[in-house]
């Protein structure tokens, strides 16, 4: 889902729309299968003899888990996006309560960003946008970051392109 048309100015465009690299999500991913198979165990090692009542308790702490584990999590990822237009960086998240924040592109006086070991084997990285605020807008786990960096500054210092790429 991207950002609806309502939200965009006249003569707007969409160059960029994306979520945080699926990477984010890859503890929450470890402990759900811990939590499945934690729960598989306990079926599997549970004597005959334990009342019906423990196998209620044992689907029902392995639901709590995984979406305490990986149900939420999920939820705040899909919910947030980064949406890169011809004139503005958006930055949208939340479940119930949305929080939003817009950068004119004329506001932006420096795009940097950083790659760390796990981020280069992904392709993902952080985006740092430099205004006169005191704190930059970071933007994390930002697929294809160098080319998101690249459409960026091409954007700030060379105007808007009529390419519209909606990956």
């Amino acid at each position: 889902m991207g950002l609806p048309e309502k939200l965009l100015g006249r003569d707007e465009v969409i160059v960029r729309h994306m979520h945080e690299h699926p990477k984010a999500l890859f503890w929450n991913v470890v402990g759900l299968i811990i939590v499945i198979l934690a729960a598989i165990s306990a079926f599997l090692l549970l004597p005959d003899s334990v009342p019906s009542w423990v196998n209620w308790v044992i689907v029902g702490t392995s639901v709590i888990l995984v979406l305490v584990v990986f149900g939420y999590p999920w939820l705040q990822w899909i919910t947030s996006t980064y949406t890169i237009t011809n004139r503005r960086v958006i930055t949208r998240s939340g479940i119930i309560t949305k929080t939003g924040h817009d950068i004119p592109l004329s506001g932006i006086s420096n795009v940097a960003y950083e790659r760390g070991f796990m981020d280069r084997l992904s392709g993902a990285g952080t985006i740092i946008l430099e205004t006169s605020a005191d704190n930059p807008l970071q933007l994390h786990d930002v697929p294809k970051v160098e080319q998101v960096h690249v459409e960026l500054t091409d954007l700030l210092f060379h105007g808007p392109t009529t390419r519209t790429e909606r990956p």
